[in-house]
């Protein structure tokens, strides 16, 4: 098939989708945000500001549990905003933490949350109190430019010093990229942080080119990079638009394997939307990194579907136009090809928790944490007891792609500090009283405030692992680490289909219920049974489990098993 013209991306397109004209006329993102914001007759914005506004990192939502009771009121609904910081490799210092907190205490809900991108939002923001909070993360050097929209969101890069040597070498990767690739409007500073607005208007009247990668209509939606360390896929880096794998030789970083068109959002109902993992293409050298990324984002500013956003992501691109097409456009452009890909093995997408030693001295102790949800509660104040470490000045703090929290670079005599404090406000370290199930957990925010949830995810699935438990305690599998992912929508934030259990929320209490993704992340999962209520959820892994722990091969794992026993031969 003939691709387009690559210049398409310079003028809205003929039947663009409805978000391509509110970029079009947005003024380089700026709209009229200023005086919605000051508007002070409803606490919500404008249908076009609630698409503008995720470029500058949130979105507008609204309390779902009292929705109904506020309609019979004649009240609007509760809105609020959950903001989302860019957080390249999800490191914060411990200053910021402080800072962080106090503005989670300050602005928010009293709760902060790891997101599966790495990166640390904030809920329940008032509108009337958003520039105070902008503000507030602008004094911690933070911004929450590009947390959403679309462009190149929050890079990932695995987390964990003790991982690999290499780690110090590889992990500013993250923190290049995304500035390479952020978007040079000075929109989110004029608006948020006062800055004087700069001269946009050249002789004419047009507009001067304020984005030399973006343009005018940034992308056609979100796009997302990460880099993973083989052979941990702690990033899931198939799931990626670009997923970066580090290749070393001799204890030296060669360079990063390639892999384009990861994407799991799907729609139900439409046949034609459906999750992808990305396509291994070659390998660059830490050199041309940049330039690589750069160009495949070029590739799909230029050639993705403006028309329909249920279509946009750039893994329906490269399956349209096909790989080979790509990697000849990608070749043109670089002006060099990438080289043969690199020997790597992947053995698991998981956290490691507990403590480990670098060779520099230094220790890193991984924290489990339950849907990345930091708070207090009567029983176990995280919140605080986090707080206190950093107040200490004790670690930096790196949070994962899995939801968790590893706190890095703590000196041996500091190490009994961390331990004492977690233990005086009730938090268990040592992660091995969970089941395997449940440390390997992740689950989105869904109700009560995502719009697009259909059915819980976070407030259900411990409940509902507990009840598993049962299960696993009577085939002697509670310590069997076995992914389980849940998202109360088919959009993919909790990368339910790649969890060797994966629930998506169909309605409230129901779900598809997906098995066999493949322990180390380079297998989808498969839908096995649909709409199912907790009982038949219950019932259907209760029996899978009774032959996994009879009928199993040695060290297979769940995922393996029901792919071999059920979907295989089925």
């Amino acid at each position: 098939m003939t691709a387009p013209s690559p210049k398409a991306w310079n003028v809205v397109v003929p039947n663009g989708s409805a978000v391509e004209h509110i970029k079009d006329r947005s003024d380089y993102l700026r709209g009229n945000l200023v005086e919605d914001f000051l508007n002070p007759i409803t606490a919500a914005v404008s249908e076009d500001n609630v698409q503008l506004v995720k470029f500058h990192g949130f979105y507008q939502q609204d309390d779902r549990d009292v929705r109904l009771q506020r309609q019979e009121k004649k009240l609007e609904p509760a809105h609020s905003f959950m903001i989302r910081l860019r957080v390249p490799g999800g490191e914060l210092s411990a200053e910021q933490w402080q800072k962080m907190d106090a503005i989670s205490d300050t602005y928010g809900n009293h709760t902060m949350r790891i997101t599966t991108r790495q990166a640390l939002q904030f809920h329940g923001i008032i509108k009337f109190e958003m520039k105070k909070t902008i503000q507030a993360m602008h004094a911690a050097a933070l911004d929450s430019i590009s947390g959403c929209g679309d462009v190149n969101r929050n890079v990932m890069c695995t987390p964990d010093p003790s991982l690999s040597p290499l780690s110090a070498e590889i992990f500013p990767y993250a923190e290049k990229i995304s500035e390479h690739l952020l978007p040079r409007s000075r929109a989110y500073h004029e608006i948020w942080l006062d800055e004087p607005a700069g001269r946009r208007l050249v002789a004419g009247g047009e507009a001067e080119e304020v984005e030399p990668l973006y343009g005018k209509h940034y992308l056609p939606r979100k796009f997302k990079i990460a880099i993973t360390i083989p052979p941990y896929n702690d990033m899931d880096v198939y799931a990626n638009d670009i997923g970066l794998i580090a290749i070393a030789e001799n204890g030296k970083l060669q360079g990063f394997n390639v892999a384009v068109g990861g994407g799991l959002g799907m729609t139900f109902g439409r046949e034609d939307t459906y999750a992808r993992l990305a396509s291994v293409i070659g390998f660059c050298t830490p050199e041309q990194v940049l330039k690589v990324c750069y160009h495949i984002v070029g590739i799909q500013r230029d050639f993705g579907n403006r028309q329909d956003r249920k279509l946009s992501r750039f893994k329906y691109t490269l399956d349209q136009y096909g790989l080979d097409w790509f990697k000849q456009e990608l070749n043109t452009r670089l002006g060099f090809e990438l080289t043969p890909i690199r020997p790597f093995e992947f053995t698991t997408t998981g956290d490691r928790f507990g403590w480990s030693e670098t060779t520099d001295g230094l220790w890193h102790l991984g924290l489990r944490l339950e849907y990345g949800r930091i708070l207090d509660t009567e029983t176990q104040q995280l919140k605080t007891a986090l707080l206190e470490i950093a107040r200490a000045n004790l670690c930096s703090f790196r949070m994962t792609g899995n939801q968790n929290l590893v706190l890095v670079n703590v000196k041996p005599e500091d190490k009994v500090v961390i331990k004492g404090l977690l233990k005086q406000y009730g938090y268990e370290a040592d992660a091995s009283h969970l089941s395997g199930l449940r440390r390997n957990s992740i689950a989105c925010v869904a109700l009560n405030t995502c719009p697009q949830a259909m059915a819980e995810a976070e407030r259900y699935l411990p409940d509902l692992i507990t009840k598993l438990e049962a299960s696993l305690d009577k085939y002697s599998l509670r310590q069997e680490d076995i992914k389980i992912r849940m998202t109360g929508c088919p959009n993919g934030c909790g990368r339910s289909v790649l969890g060797e259990i994966g629930l998506i929320g169909k309605s409230p209490g129901r779900y598809n219920l997906y098995l066999g993704a493949s322990f180390n992340g380079d297998r989808l999962n498969t839908l096995y049974r649909e709409n199912q209520d907790e009982k038949a959820i219950l019932s259907a892994l209760d029996g899978l489990f009774a032959s996994f722990a009879s009928t199993r091969r040695t060290k297979e794992s769940f995922g393996d098993f029901v792919q071999r026993t059920i979907i295989a031969a089925a």
